[in-house]
């Protein structure tokens, strides 16, 4: 092998590693967050799941791709704009066992309102309805 061909392949060995490093950093990051929870967004109730990490802010639900190098979240809703419809616990051990829950979403920034699954423990679950229910509602209305 001649000089420029070892160069281009510890070029690209360089290369791999680098985003190897920078995806697990960013991974490692998102889950030491405080308040985020694993989390599996679809168009369905039985997928196909998108792999990500739910974030709660102050007025949105911040939503990062696993599978990403991306610096900013792929989804964010407003607080104000999650409306649980339906919910699904799924039984069984481990990965298996969760709760699936289908939402009415407004994205951040004033899109139109869609439905959405996510996919959780029952946890995350738990603080999720939590964290909706904690919206600060206005003055005189009745709860």
């Amino acid at each position: 092998m001649s000089g420029a061909a070892w160069a281009v392949v510890v070029g690209a060995a360089l290369l791999l590693v680098l985003v190897a490093v920078l995806w697990a950093s960013r991974t490692a990051a998102l889950g030491r967050r405080v308040g985020s929870f694993g989390c599996l967004v679809g168009d369905r109730p039985d997928g196909p799941w998108a792999r990500g990490v739910a974030q709660y802010g102050a007025t949105c639900l911040y939503w990062w791709r696993r599978a990403s190098l991306l610096p900013r979240p792929a989804q964010v809703w407003t607080r104000a704009g999650i409306t649980v419809l339906e919910r699904h616990v799924l039984e069984g051990e481990g990965a298996s066992a969760g709760v699936v829950v289908r939402c009415r979403v407004t994205p951040e920034r004033q899109g139109t309102a869609r439905e959405v699954h996510l996919r959780m423990s029952p946890e995350a679950y738990a603080g999720f309805t939590s964290w909706i229910e904690a919206t600060p509602s206005r003055v005189g209305t009745v709860i």
